[in-house]
């Protein structure tokens, strides 16, 4: 401290460096927010995602709640054209995180596999829809503790919805039958979340694990194994851009402006808003 949250950040290039080329003033950009050292192993293949976190925007380095942004590389930006940059926003993360959690798990999703979200908030949400996307094959089972969250994910095409309580891992098995879930992406992560994911799981299946609230993997059946998915990569990002400019990915979006964040973290923290918070500083 003090430092500047935010890491989802998109915006217009008000000016760049010398050294910089192909961007220009006014270019509608999209940061990708996993700002490696740029020379380690992960960051020569591409997975910048796992070099030191404390160097990703917002965690480290001064985030986008703020009028500007400097972004050190110009490897980390993408021309989003025309695109809105109020919807890409959250996908840079919560769409990012979903969407290479469930490619990771490809080709186990087979023509009528189960595919299973734990958890409909903002890495669910998108989940959802992605899970249909690379597997329209498999039928979707949406997971959550709160129904107007359930009825969230059916609108947005899962097959199932499934409340969280007691009889939560009897209706799933009922859904599934004996071969069980193929894929299980945990948005949560708590004690709660993996029992479910565990006497859900077929004997092959894998658990992507995304929530970060620290729970312990119970015992699981068979050859079932957990696999920690982290973010997504620059080329992964521009994947998921695409489906959204094909009309694949829906956002669901609210917009305040930036001396709202305080109004906005209470919303969220009570869980009165079901849209995706999307900070809209202006400059004067």
């Amino acid at each position: 401290m003090p430092m500047i949250p935010g890491h989802n950040v998109t915006g217009s290039i008000e000016k760049v460096g010398p050294n910089v080329a192909g961007f220009k003033k006014g270019d509608m950009v999209a940061v990708y927010g996993a700002w490696g050292c740029g020379e380690c192993e992960f960051c020569r293949q591409g997975d910048e995602q796992f070099c030191d976190p404390r160097k990703w925007v917002g965690f480290g380095p001064d985030g986008g709640y703020a009028q500007y942004l400097l972004v050190p590389e110009q490897r980390h930006l993408i021309k989003i054209g025309e695109l809105s940059p109020y919807d890409v926003a959250p996908l840079l993360d919560a769409g990012l995180t979903a969407y290479r959690a469930i490619k990771q798990a490809l080709p186990l999703p087979h023509p009528g596999a189960f595919i299973e979200i734990l958890g409909i908030g903002n890495i669910g949400y998108y989940a959802v829809q992605i899970a249909k996307v690379l597997s329209p094959t498999s039928e979707v089972i949406a997971v959550d503790v709160l129904q107007d969250r359930l009825q969230l994910a059916a609108g947005l095409g899962s097959d199932h919805q499934i409340l969280a309580d007691s009889s939560a891992v009897k209706d799933i098995r009922e859904i599934s039958g004996a071969d069980g879930v193929s894929v299980i992406v945990d948005t949560v992560g708590s004690d709660a979340t993996l029992a479910i994911a565990a006497q859900t799981a077929g004997k092959r299946a894998v658990i992507a694990l995304v929530g970060l609230a620290g729970g312990r993997i119970p015992k699981l059946p068979g050859e079932c194994r957990v696999a920690n998915s982290v973010w997504g990569t620059i080329s992964e990002m521009n994947e998921l851009l695409a489906l959204y400019a094909e009309g694949k990915i829906k956002c669901q979006i609210k917009r305040f402006a930036l001396d709202s964040i305080n109004e906005v973290f209470q919303l969220i923290q009570t869980k009165q808003l079901q849209e995706q918070a999307v900070i809209t500083p202006q400059v004067t």
